[in-house]
Order: C-alpha cells, then sequence, then structure tokens
C-alpha cells in the first residue's frame, strides 16, 4: 500500500502530461486542418481569432514549436511512468502491463481523441489554443536555429543525394494516361480535361468572360417579383452598388430551393475582382481565395465589363470542345454550310477557337472575337452588311438581332489562301 501511495502524485503528473501533450496534438491538428474560408473567417474576427492567422504566417515555425514541446512532454511522461513501475514494484508482469497501458493511454487520450475532436471543429480550437500556443512558441524561439541547423545536417547526412523532383511537365501526364489500362475513349476524355486545364492559364478573362449584355443584374433592395418569373441568364443574382451599375455581390439561384420574398440582395456575398487581362486560372484562385464564385471583370477604368463565375471555369474544364458561344447562347459556334467553303458563326466565337477549327495560321489581333475583328475593321459598331477580311477569312454580318448575338457568314476569301 505504502508503494501505491507514493506512486500517486507521479500518476496525477503522469495525467497532467497526457493533458498538456493533448493540447499540442490538438493545437496541430486544428491549425493544419483550416479550410480557406475559415481562415478569412478568423482573419475578421477577434484578436485571438487573429492571431491564428498571424501563427500560420510561419508555418515551419509553428509545426517545429509544437512538434519540439510535445517530444519533450512524451519524453518526461514515458521517464515517470518508469519510475511508477518502480515505485509498485512487484515482478516483470506488472511491470510490462504497466508499461503497456501507460502506452495506450497516451496514444488514446493524447492523440486520437484530441486530434480527431480538433478536426472536427478546427475554427473552435485553434481561436483557444492560439494565445497560449504562442508563449510557448516564444519560449523555444531561442533554440530554433540549432533545432532547423540539426534538421539540415541530418538530410545532407542520410539523404546526401537527394534532388528535388523536376517539373511535372504536361507531357509527363499524357505519357501516364496513355500507359494506363482504360480504353480509348476514356483516354481521349482525360486528354481533353488535361489540355483544358492547360488552357486556363492561356485564356484571357474578357474571352471567357460572360459580357454586360448577356447578364442581368439588381440593384438593392432585390425582391422575387423582380425576376418577372424568369432566373437571369447567368443563373447568378448580381447585386449592384448602390446608385452605380458596377457589381458587388451575387449568390447562385439554381442550387437555391427556398428563397425568401424580399431582399434578396442580403443573401448575396461579396464578388471577387479582376482586370480583363487577366487568365482565367488567376481568376479561379481569386474564387477560391476570397470564396466567391463570380469574379466581375473591369477595364482599366474600374468598370465591369463581364463576370467569370465558377460553373463558366468548370464548363471549360470539362467539355471536350469549350465555347463561350455555345454557353452562353445554348448553340454551336460554328454551322458548316458548304463544307471546306463557307460557315455560319456567331460573332462571340473566340479567335482560339476559331484558329483550332480553320487549323491555319491567323493574324494578331487585340481582339478576343469574330465580332470584335469586324468592329475593329470598320471603326464602329457593326451593322447588317458590313464585311471585312482578316487574314485568309472574308467576314459579312448577317444578323444583329441584339447586342452580342450577332450572326455572321465566313468564307475564305481566296482559295490559294486557304490554311
Amino acid at each position: 500500500m505504502s508503494s501505491i501511495a507514493e506512486a500517486v502524485p507521479f500518476l496525477l503528473a503522469m495525467g497532467a502530461l497526457i493533458v498538456v501533450s493533448g493540447f499540442f496534438s490538438a493545437s496541430e491538428a486544428a491549425f493544419f486542418s483550416l479550410r480557406a474560408k475559415e481562415k478569412k473567417r478568423l482573419a475578421n474576427g477577434s484578436a485571438r481569432q487573429r492571431l491564428v492567422i498571424s501563427l500560420l504566417e510561419s508555418p515551419d515555425r509553428l509545426l517545429s514549436a509544437v512538434l519540439f514541446w510535445n517530444l519533450v512532454i512524451n519524453m518526461a511522461y514515458f521517464g515517470i511512468s518508469s519510475i511508477v513501475a518502480i515505485k509498485l514494484g512487484g515482478n516483470q508482469t506488472t511491470a510490462a502491463l504497466f508499461a503497456i497501458g501507460s502506452l495506450m493511454a497516451i496514444i488514446f487520450f493524447s492523440e486520437l481523441t484530441p486530434k480527431t475532436f480538433a478536426v472536427l471543429r478546427p475554427e473552435l480550437f485553434s481561436g483557444c489554443f492560439s494565445v497560449p500556443l504562442y508563449y510557448l512558441i516564444r519560449m523555444v524561439d531561442p533554440i530554433m536555429p540549432i533545432l532547423n541547423n540539426m534538421n539540415l545536417f541530418s538530410q545532407r547526412l542520410l539523404c546526401p543525394n537527394l534532388t528535388a523532383e523536376k517539373y511535372l511537365e504536361v507531357s509527363d501526364l499524357e505519357n501516364a494516361i496513355e500507359l494506363s489500362n482504360q480504353d480509348q475513349h476514356i483516354i481521349d476524355l482525360e486528354r481533353a480535361i488535361l489540355r483544358n486545364i492547360v488552357q486556363l492559364s492561356d485564356i484571357r478573362a474578357d474571352e471567357w468572360m460572360r459580357p454586360r449584355s448577356q447578364f442581368r443584374s439588381f440593384s438593392p433592395p432585390v425582391n422575387i417579383n423582380d425576376f418577372q418569373g424568369n432566373l437571369p441568364p447567368s443563373g447568378y443574382l448580381l447585386v449592384t452598388e448602390k446608385d452605380s451599375e458596377e457589381v458587388e455581390k451575387a449568390i447562385r439561384l439554381r442550387d437555391s430551393y427556398e428563397l425568401p420574398k424580399e431582399n434578396l440582395d442580403k443573401l448575396a456575398k461579396s464578388v471577387g475582382y479582376a482586370p480583363w487581362s487577366t487568365t482565367v486560372a488567376q481568376a479561379y484562385e481569386i474564387m477560391r481565395e476570397q470564396d466567391t464564385e463570380v469574379v466581375a471583370i473591369v477595364n482599366e477604368f474600374g468598370e465591369t465589363i463581364g463576370i467569370l463565375t465558377y460553373e463558366d471555369v468548370v464548363d471549360t474544364v470539362l467539355n471536350y470542345a469549350p465555347s463561350r458561344a455555345k454557353r452562353l447562347l445554348d448553340q454551336n459556334p460554328v454551322h458548316t454550310i458548304d463544307p471546306g467553303k463557307k460557315w455560319l458563326i456567331s460573332g462571340m466565337t473566340s479567335l482560339r477557337r476559331l484558329q483550332e477549327f480553320v487549323a491555319g495560321q491567323l493574324p494578331d489581333s487585340k481582339s478576343v472575337t469574330v465580332s470584335g475583328i469586324i468592329q475593329e475593321a470598320n471603326q464602329r459598331i457593326a451593322r447588317v452588311g458590313d464585311s471585312c477580311t482578316w487574314g485568309p477569312l472574308q467576314f459579312r454580318v448577317l444578323e444583329m438581332p441584339q447586342r452580342g448575338h450577332m450572326l455572321i457568314e465566313m468564307t475564305y476569301s481566296r482559295l490559294e489562301e486557304r490554311p
């Protein structure tokens, strides 16, 4: 009995160390499980919540400090457990059972359980732990250079010839697709999606955006009756600034099963902003960072000239031959009238799409659509009957019922110039 009484303080110390070790384990899981939208909320929250973002600005420092403290605590725990085993006395079986029990206790109560709860509620746990963790990190800052140098030395000692992987090329991904055990149809689809993903970094936002003529915006307050029984063509409620036509907020209506009859604008979230010269990939990065599904494309004067939505980006990636005209007007951008000689095309057809269709070299232009080429050539808004020659192609405007729906006849200007 005396040996058990002597071991009680040590057992209490082991319990306290389990709690402290659980704190560091939960901190590690919570901080590094935060998603972009949770970080955004924390950045706009209280002082201790903003401290979470400050600590995450140096993730290596944060992780090294947490692992160092956890290692110290665990070493102390197992050191004390050895003392308790001696205090309890008994045979080797008793000592072995106590050692196994101590190990299972620290695994369950300071690793599995804390990390499970922290991953489920990372925003809550990281906010609660930020202040004590800040001071604990400051305490080990003086020895961090020593730990970093030891880590670097061990890497060079154990892996002296370790070199960074080369940048993964698109051709490497294509080879991986071809070597996979799939039928040719699946391979073609995967290759097309891969090509579309790569093109996101080449397609300009003004080439792929929904222009102002193709979306409706509403000034607050917005009521359900303002739709007049029809959803906006973009599928989004676009809310402008007060006394302005500049898009400020948006909400996707197609996923909303129940909407209030009044003040719909209060449900909308702020949109992102990007210049006309940005790429679709950069616009998507803005969506991801700002947790929004709509990016307003602005010109050099800061005026909204179009919008790019999350659905537009998905359409670009998943369609075998993505086309803005097909996406916005629900029609194919090119209709063949006389094979190899004459076609009907939409004015919104992009020059990139046209380049793929004619499979030849076309002249450079500041415009990104066929309608832009015609307006650039005639130096005014296009009218029915306008025509122009652009490289080997001849364009003639057939119909223009409203802005953005221009119907154009395309032929080769001279037979010998056909690509």
